[in-house]
Formats: C-alpha cells, sequence, structure tokens
C-alpha cells in the first residue's frame, strides 16, 4: 500500500508524527509513505525507514514571494511532484489550511480530521474520510489515533517509538568537550524564552559540577543570544551552524540537555536523552515532550498556558515572561542533575 502522508512544519510537529509512523509500519509491515515535508526540516523525514520518498515544499517562502516562485517554477515543480503518484491514502496530518490544499492536489482518497478535530475547521472540507480525535488529547496520541482508524489496526496506548535510534546520524566535523550538556536556549514564541541571565547562571553551575556548556542557534538572533550567555564564560561553546541530523548527533553524545519548549526538547526527547524542559505559555498536557528520562518543570504562575506570543500580564506587554522567571537556575539544575541520576541508574 502506497501512502501519502502531509505534514509540513514544525519541527515538534514532525517530530510528534513518527511513532505514528511506527505504528502503522508494525501493522502493515510492507507499507511505504512519501511525506510531503517544508524544506528545511525534510532531514526529519529521512530517520525513520517508513519513509519511501521525501516531496519538499517552500510554503512558507512561497507565500512571501508568489510570483518570483510561480515564475521561476518551483510551484509548478512541486505540483507535477506531488501528481506523480496514485496512492491508495493520503493522510493529512496537520489539517490546516494549507495542508488541506496541498491534499486537493494529490491523486488519492484524502483522509483527515472533521470539523471538529481540526487544527482549522475549514480544513475538514478537503478530506473525503473524515475522522474524530478528541482535542484534549497529547499531539503524538492524536496523530497515532488518527493513523489506526485511517489505515484500520487497533491502536494501543503504548510509549511512543520514534524509530530513529537506529539512524547512521553524522559524524561530527568539530570537536566538543566532554562531559557536556546542551541548552537549548532558544524558542520561536518570546513567551517561551527563560532569560538569559537564567541561562548564565546555569553555565556556572555547570561548570561547578565540572561540566561543559554547548549553545545551538538556527538564526541570526539566536546566535548572537548564544554569544550573549556564553560571553566570559570559559566552560561554555557556542557551536558553529548544524543541520538537524548534526544536532541529532551532538544530543546523542551529550550528558543531558535543559530545553526551552522547542524543536531541540522533542528531539532529545525522541532520542531518550536525560532532559529538563521548561513550559509557560504552553501546555505539557498537549505538547510535552514524551520519551524517556523526561521532566517537565512548569510554572505556578496564575496565567500559565495562555498561549500568547508575548507575554501580556495583567493587560500589559512585558520583555519576559513572568511565568518562566518564576523558574529560577538552581531548581532547573537541581532537577536535571535528579534526571541525570535516574537515567544512570
Amino acid at each position: 500500500m502506497r501512502v501519502l502522508f502531509i505534514k509540513l512544519t514544525s519541527m515538534g510537529d514532525l517530530i510528534h508524527a513518527l511513532p505514528a509512523l511506527t505504528d502503522a509500519q508494525r501493522a502493515h509491515p510492507s507499507m511505504s509513505f512519501d511525506w510531503v515535508i517544508e524544506k528545511s526540516f525534510s532531514e526529519v523525514a529521512l530517520w525513520h525507514p517508513a519513509v519511501n520518498r521525501i516531496i519538499p515544499t517552500s510554503h512558507r517562502h512561497w507565500r512571501k514571494n508568489f510570483r518570483a516562485s510561480l515564475k521561476n517554477g518551483e510551484i509548478k515543480d512541486f505540483i507535477r511532484a506531488i501528481r506523480a503518484e496514485k496512492y491508495d491514502l493520503v493522510i493529512d496530518g496537520q489539517t490546516s489550511i494549507k495542508s488541506a490544499v496541498t491534499s486537493l492536489l494529490s491523486k488519492g482518497l484524502r483522509c483527515g480530521l472533521d470539523r471538529h478535530s481540526a487544527r482549522e475547521s475549514l480544513a475538514s472540507f478537503a478530506y473525503q474520510k473524515k475522522i474524530s480525535v478528541p482535542k484534549e488529547m497529547h499531539a503524538i496520541e492524536r496523530l497515532r489515533l488518527l493513523f489506526s482508524q485511517v489505515l484500520n489496526y487497533p491502536y494501543e496506548q503504548t510509549a511512543p517509538d520514534y524509530h530513529i535510534d537506529q539512524y547512521d546520524f553524522p559524524a561530527l566535523t568539530f570537536a566538543l568537550p566532554k562531559p557536556y550538556i546542551v541548552l537549548v536556549h532558544n524558542a520561536s514564541w518570546s513567551s517561551k524564552l527563560w532569560p538569559e541571565a537564567y541561562w548564565r547562571k546555569l553555565t556556572i553551575l555547570a561548570a561547578e559540577s565540572g561540566v561543559h556548556v554547548v549553545l545551538p542557534w538556527g538564526n541570526s538572533e539566536e546566535k548572537l543570544r548564544a554569544l550573549r550567555i556564553a560571553h566570559n564564560q570559559s566552560n561554555a561553546t557556542v557551536l558553529p551552524f548544524c543541520r538537524l541530523s548534526e544536532h541529532a548527533t551532538i544530543l546523542k553524545n551529550a550528558l543531558g540537555a535543559i530545553c526551552s519548549d522547542t524543536g531541540l526538547s522533542h528531539l532529545a526527547a525522541a532520542l531518550n536523552v536525560p532532559s529538563v524542559t521548561l513550559y509557560g505559555s504552553t501546555s505539557t498536557k498537549l505538547i510535552g515532550t514524551q520519551g524517556l528520562y523526561q521532566n517537565h518543570l512548569r510554572s505556578n504562575f496564575a496565567c500559565k498556558e495562555c498561549y500568547k506570543t508575548l507575554c501580556r500580564y495583567n493587560d500589559t506587554r512585558h520583555q519576559e515572561p513572568l511565568c518562566l522567571t518564576a523558574l529560577k537556575p538552581e531548581t532547573v539544575w537541581e532537577g536535571f542533575r535528579h534526571m541525570v541520576r535516574s537515567a544512570r541508574s
């Protein structure tokens, strides 16, 4: 059976999809998937053995540069690629307007969530087979349940198996001092950013324990943030720009990770790297990391899980999210040390 899977972005959401692919391949060993995925995150699809073909898309770029992308043939090439095969099933795992439109371009029975379950209710009108999945379930479980109903196998609520631990991630072209931990300081929302002064304090606490810290980044703003955190800290290294597969190698060889709520925190969980992840504006019940040795530190602030990209506590815009400032570096470090001890034992 040939299945087209549509899940475009973002990194954490893509990693959430991996256990559903594992379930499906176990239920139907001969099944293979072609995956429509944002080009900048396409390495995630490479890691899973159930994926046969990757169809990269650049929706974000096309939206900003539509005329140029249409003129240079990028959009036409994408449409040609997605229509090159006739699929038994097409599964939209994102259920947004853009992913639904993408499904309409394909050849095959279009499947997705109904209007009460979809991320954007209008997306459901694109699907010929509609599935109901409770919105209060974790994102990983929602996808696993969607796959089981579309592909007709029993859903078992077991621990998620991302099935990427056997992938041959690349060796690094640079050396890192050991032991080291990864400080995932970046996030897409300012309401998810732990104060820089707290990250700097963590590097001091790590140094007192004889541990080096490495700081990843993905864009110029994040790089500047990493440089400020590492400034004058002899045990801190700002990484060079790395591909996602190189980040996986770095995480696999780390003592552990301390993370903001962002894509790399979910990659750490998928690799069973002992981690502490900090949550304020988002819900661990809906999108928290899932894997071995995961510790979610949540603020007890009154307005936590607000799902606002900016902190507007008491109708005032705050430079730093007040909920996360309540999580002190000493508490985070002790939680991390406990998690590492648990993993070792």
